[in-house]
């Protein structure tokens, strides 16, 4: 049984936390002060994006969706600084593209070789040996390593292919695409054989080759969700030509006509972009065609459009020499395959200082938590009385404390800010 196709996936990145910084002091025998040496904490792992060109599915992501590097290490005595974190490498097929979760703006767009670093790790804290001066000369406290980035991420593939084979359930798109490469893709006489695209490499006589690629599941109504079109018309979207393969044999009782022209306004309806691109309209099954007026109404309708045709079979392997050759004479005159320019603009996070942390009373306890708080909290060393003057005058100078006053706070009362507890003093 063939694995499920999956072209869309929702993920959580998480780059590692750098390190903490270390506070420690030289000791030596016949050194009385040998003055602080904590090192710097290590720096986190990143988050990394590269190319797998052995991945055609984004079924790897259909369990997993949370993934995160390596934290740095913490730094040691002596100056030594903590290791760095690993950094994590995510594999995706080529031609996906990254999307933020939030805004659907594209982040990166993975057509080439080349990593992307989607989340950098968070740089490492100092050690104490950054903090001596000539007024304080022993200093109790490093700093806190930096969060890593973190983001959600859409996962959205888009098939990466010069040519995409378009035409409804049955026509003989997988036939051709088998005869003209050594693709092997299912073969039926039914439709919807096909469950998902299908690559193949065409080589051309003179050395010259370009990819082919089998949409399946157009139909009526494809724009709008119906048969499996809405979910493949994306990986339409990069072919600079399209082959528009008709089944001209009335074995179904069809119009080819009306089909070519229906099959048409679903692509002008998915992206009128989508509707302007060259086309090369192949009527198959010509070798078993009952009635030549349908070919020639089909011939009628194209050349109206502008649009060449082509009379083959493909299961007889009739006129598949010439439509290939055709083919890449018409791709020497055309724009490489599309890629996307990155629309998502990284914003830093906003701190805003002068927005007071949220204060509310619960069972007799005020509870304060704000994120600028949340930073200082995690930079102050509450073991040193000089890191804990400077964070009570932080606070002070904030106009946190008064606040709190006009709320009514107490002598004595009990306050809560994340990880620390002390009783309020005036």
């Amino acid at each position: 049984m063939a694995a499920a196709f999956v072209d869309k996936a929702r993920i959580a990145v998480k780059a590692g936390k750098g390190g903490n910084g270390a506070v420690a002091f030289h000791r030596e025998k016949y050194i009385a002060a040998g003055g602080p040496d904590g090192g710097d904490g290590g720096r986190g792992g990143d988050v990394i994006v590269q190319v797998d060109e052995h991945m055609s599915t984004l079924m790897d992501f259909r369990y997993k969706r949370k993934y995160v590097a390596g934290d740095g290490g913490d730094g040691q005595g002596a100056r030594r600084s903590g290791k760095d974190g690993q950094s994590l490498v995510i594999r995706v097929p080529k031609g996906t593209l990254l999307r933020d979760a939030e805004t659907n703006e594209i982040i990166h767009d993975m057509s080439d070789a080349e990593p992307f670093v989607l989340c950098r790790g968070g740089r490492g804290g100092w050690g104490n040996c950054h903090f001596a001066t000539p007024t304080r000369q022993a200093p109790r406290f490093a700093k806190a390593g930096m969060p890593g980035e973190e983001h959600d991420v859409v996962l959205e593939l888009k098939l990466l292919a010069d040519v995409g084979l378009v035409g409804f359930p049955n026509v003989g798109k997988s036939t051709l695409l088998s005869v003209v490469s050594k693709a092997h893709p299912k073969i039926a006489n039914y439709h919807f054989t096909t469950l998902f695209p299908n690559l193949g490499v065409v080589f051309v006589e003179g050395g010259e080759s370009f990819v082919m690629a089998d949409i399946p599941g157009i139909i009526e109504g494809a724009s709008e969700g119906a048969g499996l079109g809405h979910d493949f018309l994306r990986h339409v979207d990069r072919c600079r030509l399209l082959v528009h393969v008709v089944d001209v044999s009335g074995s179904e009782g069809r119009d080819p006509a009306a089909d070519f022209g229906a099959i048409n306004e679903e692509l002008r309806q998915y992206s009128p972009a989508l509707a302007q691109r060259p086309q090369i309209v192949v009527a198959n099954k010509s070798d078993i065609m009952a009635d030549e007026e349908l070919l020639e109404q089909l011939r009628r309708r194209a050349e109206e459009e502008g649009y060449p045709l082509f009379a083959i079979s493909a299961a007889a392997h009739q006129g598949t020499r010439e439509l290939v050759q055709t083919i890449a004479a018409r791709l020497q005159t055309l724009p490489p395959v599309q890629t996307y320019e990155a629309e998502y603009v990284k914003r830093a996070p906003v701190i805003d200082t002068s927005v007071l942390p949220d204060i509310r009373v619960e069972d007799g306890v005020w509870i304060v938590e704000g994120p600028w708080l949340e930073r200082l909290i995690a930079n102050v060393n509450f073991s040193d009385y000089e890191s804990r003057m400077f964070f009570d005058k932080q606070l002070r100078e904030s106009g946190l404390f008064q606040r709190m006053e006009e709320m009514g706070v107490q002598d004595g009362d009990l306050v809560r800010m994340y990880n620390l507890e002390f009783e309020y003093q005036r």
